[in-house]
């Protein structure tokens, strides 16, 4: 052996040390401040039963080990600290220890925690190998703790770009081995989420493990979890290491799903929708980045029957444009700072550059392509509309889906592009008005255009709602009373009658919901029109919005032609915005007559008990039955299951984010008890709870109960190994509790204060390990 032991600060190079040493060595080489600290490598450490290697490392030891210091000694083995694998707190650390022959011993000491029976169980939990391991020992001067703690440069649990540090008087080992209860701060975007009211660290020194953390994050190119110690004077860290299972967080948002797919959405509605609005958005991206592996059913997915948006994958599509990914989280409506990143391009934003360029361009002249797009869509709805149903065949019938889904698709990208251009050219006006001392939400550039009532209801219905409040109280108790039977009966109501079938020819299409063909529209529902007539308020007459002539004067004169052309082009895109939203739902109603076609002819054939069933199967489930035949088997069962599904889907109650894949919608239930603590290790789980406040309650845990304890340390660890989520009345991200359910895979949330009394024992539980929230669903028993 050439060495038998390396000071890691000085080290060029290192070999068979373990990763805790190496990432000493990397923020020893950055500049970062660590005790003074040396490794014998596995090597070494694996050969100190015999009698030559463990004189030779005494001798060693006699040359750094001072009588007047305290010393550290800790593991490095190679199965610590890595991407997937933590290892953290499993092998053993003796800390004070003084002397030669102590801090020998104490190395022997680590170096057999590779052979305990809790380190076996766990590494055989998680599928490693225990015999392989190979076992380095650090030896580390002692840095009197006045205050320890850890530090995430992301949030470990969720993945949101949060610095999240906690902390406890003295040794940190009360974190992981006692599962003390640490002070805890999360700091986002120049502001803090969380902040302990009496903080066991001054402020000035959060702010300096805040600033090193994200700067340690930044040079090591990847989130980092850390562990550091105050002496008082200054900042040392004693450990660095990846922050595990980021990349596989799944994160969901229904913010702007909810405005395009409201409610439930029956399984036809959404095998439409997905694949036609989606390929629109894929055609977008693919403009300005170039082909993606994006697949459209990649980009949503549902949970208890309601749209979310992917917002990983829309993660993926930012980095693409050269986006910080942490950008995405601005579109989440989450709390936003001083420091909150900005949409600016970065470098690898200039490999898309000509692309982007080349789409800029035809964006620029989108104005008359939108136009030429909408008569062209408004000919082939046309012919599509004026298509008789009753001769169609069931493939025929589905043929007629496929074309109104390619033209739909184009209706979509149109729907899309046209209200950003909108937004575009309004936030550029806005800013020129503002500058001129103008107040934008006093002008509307779209006020003098004669086509904007066209796609507008709300005029036609001011129109409508002018002719009701002319009527005589007569014929108003008369419509009140007898609804749209007074409009055949009585003279006086002829106005209002003809008025009505005009404005259910233009506007009848409209529905609860553009994008719901399952829902009714208003013509469908004539007393419901009128209703809604009835009750609209008369309008004032007048606009106290300005228009061009009101403006121009405040405008600097050399400026207003181009303000002139910022100023038309705005108002066009606001009614071509109108105009292609009009087109778009007036195609798209097409598919409801289209498919309760096909409903009644599956109803002919015995495989539906009445046409609107259809709309509870998936397209390609109604595709199989056209093509199966005779053969088709009725799929009464299934429709009505899903039937079930929704109507209880009603009742549950889901979050505007929601974290992973297998979150579980709870229902609303009246006095449902609702605890809180801190979320960490991700996951959701429904189970009964079984409280167990010593290792003499272990008999009674079932697999996939949620164990309710007071903390854990390694004693506990063949518990987790049945339990389906923990809940921790102590302790904190490197407690015990936390490590091993992460190692695990099932949830975790501790400092949940009095959880083992809270929780009755054998109740149904509801555990969310990324929220931190703890549903008491039912009583035990």
């Amino acid at each position: 052996m050439s060495y038998l032991i390396v000071d890691v600060a000085r080290a060029r190079v290192l070999r068979d040390v373990g990763r805790k040493a190496e990432g000493l060595h990397w923020l020893a080489q950055h500049g970062h401040a660590i005790p003074r600290t040396w490794v014998a490598p596995a090597a070494v450490v694996a050969g100190l039963e015999d009698d030559a290697r463990r004189a030779a490392v005494r001798s060693w030891l006699t040359t750094i080990v001072a009588d007047d210091v305290r010393y550290a000694v800790r593991s490095s083995a190679d199965v610590e600290d890595g991407h997937v694998h933590s290892f953290a707190g499993q092998f053993l650390t003796v800390l004070d220890v003084e002397g030669v022959d102590e801090v020998l011993e104490a190395m022997r000491t680590v170096a057999a925690s590779v052979g305990r029976a809790e380190v076996v169980a766990y590494a055989n939990g998680i599928g490693v190998d225990p015999v392989g391991v190979r076992m380095a020992v650090i030896v580390q001067e002692m840095v009197r703790p006045v205050v320890s703690g850890v530090a995430f440069s992301k949030n470990p649990v969720t993945g949101l770009d949060e610095v999240v540090i906690e902390a406890v008087e003295g040794s940190g080992e009360q974190i992981v081995q006692e599962g003390r209860t640490p002070d805890r701060w999360v700091y986002r975007w120049g502001d803090y989420l969380e902040r302990p009211g009496a903080p066991v660290l001054e402020d000035h020194v959060v702010a300096a493990v805040i600033r090193e953390t994200r700067s340690m994050a930044t040079e090591r190119g990847r989130p980092v979890d850390l562990e550091w110690v105050w002496d008082g004077r200054q900042v040392c860290w004693v450990q660095i290491r990846p922050i595990t299972g980021l990349d596989g967080i799944r994160l969901y948002s229904n913010r702007i799903a909810r405005e395009v797919l409201p409610g439930l959405v029956k399984p036809l509605v959404w095998s439409v929708n997905v694949p036609v609005v989606n390929r629109a958005w894929i055609q977008l991206f693919e403009e300005l980045v170039g082909p993606t592996d994006i697949a459209p059913e990649q980009l949503a997915r549902q949970f208890a029957y309601r749209a979310y948006f992917d917002m990983a994958r829309i993660g993926e599509i930012f980095e693409l444009l050269g986006m910080p990914r942490e950008s995405l989280e601005l579109l989440l409506g989450l709390p936003r700072g001083s420091e909150a990143p900005r949409f600016r391009p970065a470098v690898a934003t200039m490999r898309h550059v000509p692309r982007m360029l080349a789409a800029g361009a035809r964006l620029a002249a989108y104005g008359p392509h939108v136009r030429g797009e909408l008569r062209d869509l408004a000919s082939e709805y046309a012919a599509l509309e004026a298509a008789d149903l009753v001769g169609l065949a069931e493939p025929a019938l589905l043929e007629r889906v496929d074309r109104l889904m390619a033209v739909t698709e184009r209706a979509a990208y149109a729907n899309i592009v046209t209200p950003i251009l909108m937004n575009l050219y309004g936030k550029l006006l806005e800013r020129r008005l503002a500058a001129a001392g103008l107040d934008p939400r006093t002008t509307d550039p779209a006020v003098d255009r004669a086509d904007r009532a066209l796609f507008d209801p709300r005029e036609a219905l001011d129109e409508l709602a002018d002719v009701v409040a002319e009527l005589p109280p007569e014929d108003h108790a008369a419509l009140a009373a007898e609804g749209l039977a007074a409009l055949g009966s009585r003279p006086g109501l002829a106005q209002l009658a003809a008025g009505l079938e005009t404005f259910a020819d233009r506007f009848g299409h409209l529905a609860a919901s553009g994008n719901d063909f399952s829902s009714p529209s208003w013509r469908e529902d004539p007393e419901g029109l009128l209703r809604m007539v009835m009750s609209h308020p008369r309008r004032e007459h007048g606009s106290s919005t300005l228009g061009w002539d009101a403006v121009a004067p405040y405008l600097p004169a050399l400026e207003r032609p181009v303000l002139r052309s910022l100023w038309v082009r705005a108002g066009a895109f606001r009614v071509y915005r109108e105009a292609v939203s009009f087109r778009y739902t007036r195609g798209y109603v097409l598919f409801r007559p289209t498919l309760l076609a096909l409903g009644q002819r599956f109803v002919d054939r015995g495989l539906l008990s009445s046409p609107d069933d259809i709309f509870y199967l998936t397209l390609e489930e109604v595709r199989e039955l056209v093509s199966a035949g005779d053969a088709a088997v009725a799929p009464t069962g299934l429709v009505a299951s899903r039937r079930a599904e929704m109507a209880e889907a009603e009742s549950l109650e889901l979050p505007e984010i929601i974290y992973g894949d297998d979150f579980q919608p709870r229902p609303r239930v009246a006095g449902a008890g609702a605890l809180r603590g801190v979320p960490t290790s991700r996951g959701h789980h429904r189970g009964a709870a079984r409280v167990v406040r010593d290792t003499g309650g272990f008999a009674a845990v079932q697999r996939g109960d949620v164990i309710v304890i007071p903390h854990s340390d390694v004693a506990w660890t063949p518990l987790f190994a049945r339990a389906g989520a923990v809940v921790a009345e102590s302790g904190g991200l490197l407690s015990h509790s936390s490590i091993v359910a992460r190692e695990y895979g099932i949830p975790c949330v501790v400092s949940l204060d009095g959880a083992c009394a809270r929780i009755p024992d054998g109740a149904l539980v509801a555990v969310d390990g990324y929220t931190g929230e703890v549903v008491i669903e039912s009583p035990a028993g």
